[in-house]
């Protein structure tokens, strides 16, 4: 892990010197989306049931800093993220922490392209709207990728992307007065629309 830091902190301090321009900021914005599927089996059901989440809209704040050399840049962020998702009777809030790290490319004036992976902790995961209770997840560490296109006038920026996983990252249900046993694949799918200010 520690020889992981290091690598990372020479790496964006090598873009940072080399960069042609480098930029730093705050953004926010709202995101679209949910978690993955609702699994429970019943005393009486063997078979089970799969619930698939409704998409509701959360929100993201967080900080930004852009390397660029010759039309490509680097964008590594670092973002409190609210996830939220319906299923059926309750809701489903998850709070991250995300740090995506996007390799981006200027292709035609102020419009940009941009991909790359978003390494997500979680910090917390809870119901709402039910006495079911849910523990916490597998992983608190993630890896999942970001892609999208953005467009830069002046220290405004406007992004839109989505957000998926390559895993699955399971919480059970954690209550020994539930009626019936169940599980949620955490792993986010989500648009994300975000407003930014370069200082």
């Amino acid at each position: 892990m520690k020889k992981l830091m290091f690598t990372a902190i020479f790496l964006f301090s090598s873009v940072g010197i080399m960069a042609q321009e480098a930029d730093f900021g705050i953004k926010g914005g709202f995101n679209y989306g949910a978690t993955g599927d609702l699994e429970r089996e019943t005393a009486a059901n063997d078979l089970g049931e799969i619930i698939e989440g409704k998409e509701k809209s959360g929100y993201h704040i967080g900080l930004f800093s852009r390397f660029e050399i010759v039309g490509i840049f680097l964008q590594p962020e670092l973002m409190f993220t609210r996830l939220n998702t319906e299923y059926e009777t309750f809701n489903y809030k998850i709070d991250k922490i995300d740090a995506p790290i996007l390799l981006g490319v200027n292709v035609f004036g102020p419009l940009n392209i941009k991909a790359g992976p978003s390494f997500q902790y979680i910090i917390n995961n809870e119901l709402e709207d039910t006495e079911l209770v849910i523990g916490d997840v597998e992983k608190d560490i993630t890896v999942g990728y970001q892609v999208g296109a953005g467009i830069n006038l002046g220290r405004l920026g406007f992004d839109v992307r989505y957000e998926g996983a390559f895993t699955e990252n399971t919480a059970f249900g954690a209550t020994e007065t539930a009626q019936e046993n169940f599980k949620i694949d955490s792993r986010p799918s989500q648009w994300i629309l975000s407003l930014s200010y370069a200082f």
